[in-house]
């Protein structure tokens, strides 16, 4: 009973998730992925979209905890690049429209803050994700060194967690400081930079659902093609998919 209970485990263990599927060659991909585009989309909506990932998703091999954690951080992030963007342009802005929100002048740079929180939460992603280097230690099947390249990995997942919630720590200390000055200052302006937090972290929620569309356009063709030739095409979608 105990050792079926190892086989299923380690057969668990062994079958791809999603991410590895998403990640193969062209020759192991034709052999291996037999999904439709659709299924394709909502593989990349789950490894991707930091809600649907962080809460709705557990078949990876990130930290739950990390991830929620990292959504956090990305929120206040984005709440404070969005207080960086207030200037005294955007104040002379306020004051001349009388206090209403006038999308055109404050979609421009909700979009900006977006992109650079994006760019931002990449970096962190580097330390906080561990999914990357497990499949790298998954794909390693030699067995000769198999204990030492674990236990590096422990230690190399730990320094990166470590550093990831030393470096989040000392953001979120930044960014609570600048956010209780700001507000102290510009008491005026709450509502204002309310909403453009709103639609700069909502255009980073849609915003995978649009780019997420472009892989599958390319990926599906080259792998159902019967010529089984396109690896050009394919290795074109997987750049597509890092976006």
């Amino acid at each position: 009973m105990k050792s079926q209970k190892l086989i299923e485990k380690a057969r668990k263990t062994m079958k791809f998730i999603d991410d590895e599927i998403n990640k193969l060659p062209y020759e192991l991909a034709i052999v291996c992925d037999k999904r439709k585009y659709f299924e394709y989309y909502t593989s990349l909506l789950k490894t991707k979209h930091p809600i649907i990932n962080s809460f709705f998703y557990n078949n990876d091999y990130n930290s739950r905890i990390v991830k929620i954690d990292l959504l956090f951080v990305s929120f206040t992030m984005n709440y404070t690049v969005n207080a960086l963007f207030f200037d005294d342009d955007t104040m002379h802005q306020i004051y001349e429209s009388k206090g209403k929100f006038e999308l055109e002048y404050q979609l421009p740079k909700s979009i900006y803050s977006s992109l650079i929180s994006m760019v931002l939460d990449l970096l962190l992603k580097l330390l906080a994700i561990s999914n990357d280097s497990i499949i790298k230690f998954k794909q390693n099947k030699k067995i000769d060194d198999i204990d030492e390249r674990g236990k590096n990995l422990k230690n190399i997942l730990k320094i990166k967690f470590i550093l990831y919630y030393i470096i989040s720590f000392i953001f979120l200390l930044f960014f609570w400081y600048y956010i209780s000055m700001f507000g102290a200052i510009y008491k005026n302006t709450q509502l204002h930079l309310l909403k453009d937090i709103l639609m700069s972290f909502g255009i980073s929620l849609i915003t995978p659902f649009i780019i997420n569309l472009l892989p599958g356009l390319f990926r599906i063709p080259a792998l159902s093609n019967a010529k089984k030739n396109r690896k050009l095409l394919y290795n074109f979608s997987k750049v597509l998919q890092i976006f």
